[in-house]
């Protein structure tokens, strides 16, 4: 039977999808601190998109490679901050999908991300990606501020 008591705290086990390197470094700036402070762990992963029958823009491997340098990185920067991580390569034709089953799948408190504008995004996170994250998950989905959105911050206050 699946234990469906609430986490005390929605960062103790982050699921945090990243699309590139620099979008994990991005993504990294705005999550990992919480992470420590919650004294949580993060899952994060990476999806390579099938086009369902269409061809695909970039080759599986080139995507591997690409989430590879990407899970490194976190790797690094989770050690140097004391946080457990562990990374998940996936596959499928709906990225939203695919991520919110992957997180019911490692046990994720939550669905962890920072949005961004199409330039970071474009190839994980459209607006349907992020959409359907937020408003058709079922489990908790934390939406932290990006760096334009902290930017702005300081620059108002």
């Amino acid at each position: 039977m699946v234990d469906e008591t609430p986490p005390s705290n929605l960062l103790s086990t982050a699921f945090v999808p990243v699309a590139s390197v620099d979008d994990a470094e991005v993504t990294l700036d705005a999550v990992l601190d919480r992470v420590v402070a919650a004294g949580g762990r993060m899952i994060v992963a990476h999806v390579v998109e099938k086009a369902g029958g269409a061809p695909d823009a970039a080759s599986v491997e080139q995507r591997e490679d690409l989430a590879g340098e990407a899970f490194e990185l976190v790797r690094e920067r989770a050690a140097d901050a004391g946080v457990d991580v562990e990374t998940e390569l996936l596959y499928g034709t709906d990225v939203a999908e695919t991520l919110v089953d992957a997180a019911h799948e490692s046990g994720a408190s939550a669905i962890v991300f920072t949005p961004r504008g199409h330039k970071w995004w474009w190839n994980l996170f459209s607006d349907d990606v992020a959409d359907a994250l937020v408003h058709e998950s079922d489990l908790p989905v934390v939406v932290l501020p990006g760096p334009a959105a902290a930017d702005e911050e300081n620059a108002d206050g």
